[in-house]
């Protein structure tokens, strides 16, 4: 048989079966710091939550509606226009909800869950199996989220649950996004415990991140409202699924968001992705308008989405939209889950796309997930000289004062101090 790459799953549960601790396959789910003095909910990889105490526990979710609730005429609510009869409203068998969370609103049955894994509906509630359980943690540079232009250099306390609304075939974190909240042992970590960790150790920025963090929103929104009162930032790792009420909160209480452009062309949305592309460029556009902080990631996968034109067509989108000094980030595929059979990225195809996005007149375009590219830097639009020196994910040195250029004072868009 031929050798291959083990799987970080396959990596951890190895390790399990020889009997070495959890902790050593290293920081994917296991925090660096002892536990119990930060996070005591670190997990144990390979065992697993008993799931009829999971769903004893989960409390009530925020943003969906009962079909048949008292006094809301629902159907209204579930359906578009035109797709109801009102004057006969249809008598639903069971105890239906619908969650509102996302733009794949899922209608779910009683006892069944939504598309995400971690929603699910218990008597005709939605309640929320991953509200205070992380199942993965650690502390981050800013730069590998990637955020460039929001408080470089910095460190990040990130963490994530369990669960995805969507498919992608090249997902890079799919043992966690497309994991069950019953697949990992969880303890329940307040949002204060959170902050107060992440405070104490000297850490500014909290990161919602790995997973698709709109599945534990009310989680998510707590620890930022938490974290702003103890004097700390907040951002969010999305691929830009959620519903616009959702987000309306969440730019309420952060302070940056990055959110994935997987591909300008619906057909990929709906044929990689199992999304929408309408749903993702509306939460962009949202986010934009909210004035919180936003970069873009686009992660180029060779054959799917590296050609010209869906190419041009994002980077057009994004200056016509969003204005020309939206951070966009051009990033290197590597062979992940479904599409291991493909290639990694050639440099060339993301300076291309870099090259693409200068030309429609964006400012700040990089290259991602190649170390020591000129391409991670950040240049001035003003005079052309280097301001953010990287190498990997570290800041070697920046050249800005106040927010501008110490050369020619170009004003450079982004959250500095």
């Amino acid at each position: 048989m031929a050798a291959r790459d083990l799987t970080r799953r396959e990596f951890i549960e190895l390790l399990a079966r020889l009997g070495v601790a959890a902790g050593a396959a290293g920081c994917l789910l296991s925090p660096p710091w002892p536990a119990g003095r930060f996070l005591p909910g670190a997990v144990d990889a390979v065992a697993r939550t008993d799931l009829d105490e999971l769903i004893r526990q989960a409390p009530l979710a925020r943003y969906w509606i009962a079909a048949g609730a008292a006094g809301e005429n629902d159907c209204l609510k579930c359906h578009a226009d035109g797709e109801a009869d009102v004057a006969a409203p249809y008598a639903h068998k069971g105890r239906q909800v619908k969650c509102l969370l996302c733009a794949q609103e899922c209608l779910i049955a009683d006892g069944e869950r939504g598309r995400c894994r971690a929603r699910v509906n218990v008597g005709g509630e939605l309640r929320t199996l991953v509200y205070g359980r992380p199942i993965t943690s650690h502390i981050d540079p800013i730069e590998k989220k990637p955020f460039y232009h929001f408080l470089p250099g910095a460190q990040a306390f990130s963490l994530a649950t369990s669960g995805c609304p969507l498919r992608c075939r090249f997902c890079q974190n799919w043992e966690i996004s497309q994991a069950r909240p019953e697949d990992y042992e969880t303890r329940v970590v307040p949002p204060a415990s959170v902050a107060n960790g992440t405070r104490d150790r000297g850490v500014p920025v909290i990161a919602f991140t790995y997973n698709e963090p709109t599945v534990f929103t009310e989680y998510l929104t707590d620890i930022a409202r938490a974290g702003r009162e103890r004097g700390l930032r907040s951002v969010l790792v999305s691929c830009g699924i959620m519903r616009p009420e959702p987000l309306a909160e969440m730019c309420e209480v952060l302070d940056a968001v990055k959110i994935d452009l997987k591909g300008y062309s619906p057909d990929f949305y709906r044929n990689v992705c199992d999304a929408d592309l309408e749903a993702v460029l509306r939460s962009i556009e949202q986010v934009a308008r909210s004035g919180v902080h936003l970069e873009l990631v686009n992660l180029v996968v060779p054959t799917l989405n590296d050609d010209d034109a869906m190419l041009h067509g994002l980077a057009a989108w994004v200056v016509d939209a969003l204005g020309p000094d939206v951070p966009v980030h051009f990033t290197r595929f590597h062979p992940e889950y479904k599409l291991r059979h493909l290639p990694p990225t050639p440099v060339a195809t993301l300076e291309r796309a870099r090259g693409i996005a200068i030309d429609h007149g964006l400012k700040f375009a990089y290259v991602g997930n190649v170390p020591g590219h000129a391409g991670n830097h950040t240049m001035c639009p003003g005079c052309g000289r280097i301001l953010i020196r990287r190498k990997g994910f570290s800041v070697e040195m920046s050249d800005l004062e106040r927010g501008r250029c110490k050369t020619c004072g170009e004003r450079i868009a982004g959250v500095w101090s």
